[in-house]
């Protein structure tokens, strides 16, 4: 009985000493990657604008070949919608969805995930010209972790995490608009 009661006290003590710890975490994490393609930003964004592309650069669309995708709307335009369910947990079930477009410039997104995880996040992709020739490409996501989650910022550098894989997503648009 003993051990018992002491065993419930250091479950109840570590459970109270994460909570009190993820009261001070960050709640909320901005990831953001740059490259340069050398293309005309006008290209550039007449690409990237067009959800269905991400298939051809996004990692996360090249992570489960077998994934189901459905899409609705118009591509490039507001209110497009372009979902996926896999039974790979490290892709999921979710959507993404055009919000807002600046012409030429940036196409703002909203990311809902479902699978293994509900979560929503905004994202966006931006080009901005750095001269005729080359572009900048700016590729953000922005999503919150709530208290008690963010706890898990403690194991999973979501920066680093996503940061690769945005890193890796640019470096592929790079190399199919620089063919």
């Amino acid at each position: 009985m003993k051990i018992i009661k002491r065993l419930l006290f250091w479950a109840i003590f570590l459970t109270s000493l994460a909570l009190l710890v993820a009261l001070f975490l960050p709640t909320q994490y901005r990831v953001v990657r740059s490259a340069m393609i050398t293309q005309p930003s006008d290209t550039v964004f007449e690409y990237v604008k067009l959800l269905k592309n991400q298939e051809n650069y996004g990692v996360w669309w090249k992570a489960d070949p077998k994934m189901q995708k459905t899409y609705s709307g118009t591509d490039g335009e507001v209110g497009f919608i372009s979902a996926w369910k896999s039974k790979d947990a490290q892709v999921g079930t979710g959507q993404q969805k055009i919000v807002a477009i600046e012409a030429g410039k940036r196409i703002d997104l909203e990311l809902i995930f479902k699978e293994p995880f509900e979560s929503a996040n905004d994202s966006y992709i931006a080009t901005t010209p750095l001269d005729t020739l080359n572009t900048r490409v700016t590729w953000s996501i922005n999503g919150e972790m709530p208290y008690p989650m963010n706890l898990m910022g403690l194991f999973i550098n979501m920066e680093e995490t996503l940061g690769q894989d945005l890193e890796k997503g640019l470096k592929n648009l790079k190399g199919l608009l620089e063919k």
